[in-house]
Parts: structure tokens; sequence; C-alpha cells
């Protein structure tokens, strides 16, 4: 093995942490979490009662689907647990959802926020079929009533744009209007550590500075502080940020995280989920019931595990995680595992 290829691989560290909130059987939703920033994201507010409070104050960002109670009823615990703190938490929805936030708002009794600490702000994003967003903002501190933002157009379904990622959406059908995502890692910065020993360099947090300028696609004449500390004392250096990105980086495609649950089986949904989730690095898709309850799960407006996995096959998506089983497979949840990799391999139509 090349000593390089070691060193690549040591220093290829993911951007993103995920985990389902629930276990299959439960409530849908995904935690994503920032390996490098006290941050997270979270798709779905189903039952949160599983997560911790210091991960659910790590959300910046919540991106609900629909809202079938299974999805929305951790509202509640969000709220409860961000009031009086100083935090801003951004939502985003489809049709209608800034008055169902709105009316679970006003269910309570505001008249004593005024003596919170902190005044809780949430921006709700309204998203239509044409991609424009109507946004609002509620603060505690004003008994939430909504105040207007200046609408937005979320071109190509890009709701979230940031220097190193984007959260792209896709319109699905599950009889009401409801959203898939796909987190985007625009591109990943590895760092090769023994070119850095090359270059009489160190690893230290100025890395994640280094990394930023990159994202931010900065001049390659901007300078770079280089400092860290050893046995030997504190150490620093200033280098133009090209020579450090030829010499150390090596730019690699990004993460692509993908999310889909509540959808119907038919070619205009399969479509739109098949160029959402196009080459996943991680996609997370609902397999509701098995093949054989199909006449249910059409009902129902639902995938089966075959279903998903034809759609995780044509997307061509690297790994799979199924989710959001019918309680009725309680026991039998390896079933509908292995009916959804049958069909990504292949092996059943």
């Amino acid at each position: 093995m090349p000593p390089d290829f070691q060193s690549k691989v040591s220093a290829m560290r993911p951007t993103f942490s995920t985990e389902l909130v629930n276990n299959p059987l439960e409530d849908a939703g995904l935690y994503v979490d920032f390996m490098f920033e006290k941050r997270a994201l979270l798709f779905d507010l189903g039952d949160l009662t599983v997560l911790p409070a210091k991960k659910i104050l790590r959300i910046s960002d919540v991106f609900v689907t629909h809202t079938h109670m299974d999805h929305f009823y951790g509202f509640d615990r969000l709220l409860r647990l961000c009031l009086g703190r100083h935090k801003h938490i951004r939502l985003y929805g489809p049709p209608g959802f800034t008055a169902q936030v709105g009316h679970k708002l006003a269910a309570y009794t505001w008249n004593l926020v005024d003596n919170y600490p902190g005044d809780f702000v949430i921006d709700v994003w309204e998203i239509d079929a044409a991609w424009q967003a109507l946004g609002t903002r509620l603060r505690c501190h004003r008994h939430f009533q909504p105040e207007p933002l200046a609408p937005r157009q979320m071109h190509g379904g890009v709701l979230l744009d940031e220097p190193g990622f984007r959260v792209r959406a896709a319109f699905l059908d599950h009889g009401t209007p409801c959203l898939g995502f796909a987190v985007e890692e625009k591109v990943h910065v590895n760092v090769w550590k023994n070119r850095l020993a090359g270059l009489g360099l160190s690893v230290g947090p100025w890395l994640k500075d280094l990394k930023a300028a990159v994202m931010q696609g900065a001049p390659d004449t901007t300078p770079v502080r280089a400092f860290w500390r050893d046995r030997n004392g504190e150490h620093e250096r200033v280098l133009p940020l090209g020579e450090l990105k030829a010499g150390v980086l090596r730019l690699v495609p990004g993460e692509k995280i993908c999310y889909v649950t509540d959808v119907a089986f038919h070619p205009d949904n399969v479509q739109r989920i098949t160029t959402l989730v196009a080459d996943a690095t991680q996609l997370f898709i609902e397999c509701v019931f098995l093949d054989e309850d199909a006449g249910h799960g059409a009902r129902k407006l639902h995938l089966t595990a075959r279903q998903a996995g034809r759609i995780a096959r044509a997307a061509g998506a690297r790994l799979v995680i199924p989710f959001h089983f019918s309680p009725r497979y309680a026991g039998r949840e390896d079933e509908l595992r292995a009916e959804m990799e049958a069909a990504r391999a292949g092996l059943a139509c």
C-alpha cells in the first residue's frame, strides 16, 4: 500500500454523522450532526423523546416532510427545550405549514414570557410547488406574533445554501404534498497529514480555517495563518492558500445524505425521488410494507420494501438505510430489510 494512500484514508473524516431518531417501527426522523461544529439538522418532528436535550439544542434547521402527527408531534418538545434560551431555529415545510406552526403556538398562553432571559426565535419557511418560500418570524418575547419576512425563491428546490453544503428538496405525493430532502456537501476537503510534515507544518485548529477558506472559494493569494503547539512551544507560519491547496489538500466529491418517507409508488413520484437521491452516499428511505401487502401499501400511499429497493437501485445509492416499518411487522424487520436488499441487487422485479 503506498504511504500516501494510508495518510489520505486516515484524514478522510466525514463531515456529518447521521442517526435515525427512533427505531424503524416508530416515528420517522433523521438527525444529522456536524462533526466539526456545534450544530445539527433535523428531518421531521416525530417523537423526540429519545433525543437528549443537548442534541436537540444543537439543531439549527428543521425540515418537515408533511404534518401528519407522526412527523410533527415532536414540535412541542423542541419548543419546550428552547424556551428561555437565546436560540434561533429555522423550520421548513410544505403548503399550509406556517398556519400549522402558528396553531401549535396559539394553544399556549404567553403572558409571562417577557421575563424569560432568552428570546427564542423561530423562522418558518413555507414552500410552494413553484419553489416560492414565504417566511414568518415568531419571537418568544413578542408572544410569537407573526412578523413577515421577505419572500424568497428557492431555485432548483434549494432550501438552504451555505458555503460547505446545501439542502435540496423535491415535492412528492402522499395524498398531500410531501417533501423529500437531500443534504449535499459541495466538496470534501481531505488533508494529507504526511505532506503537512513535509512543509514543516503540523495539525491544529488552523486546519478548520484552511478548509473554510477553500469552501468559500477564497483566492489562492489569500494568506493562511498556520499555528500549532507542541513540546517545543508555539509555532506560526503564514502561507498562501494556493500553496496549501496544491501541497496538502485533496478535494473530492462531498457526501450526499437523502431522506425520503411517506410517498405513494407511482411513476411521477419514482422519477422525482430518483432524481433527488441520485448517487446518494446514504439514502434513508421508508419500507413500510412487505410486497405481499402491496395493495394495502397502495391504499395507504406508502412504499413497500421491494419498491424502495427498486428506487435505490435506479438511483445508484451507495448505502441504503430502510426505516418507517409498519408495526404489523414487529419481530419481522429482517424480512423487510431482506426484501429491500434483494430488489436493490436486482434479484426481485
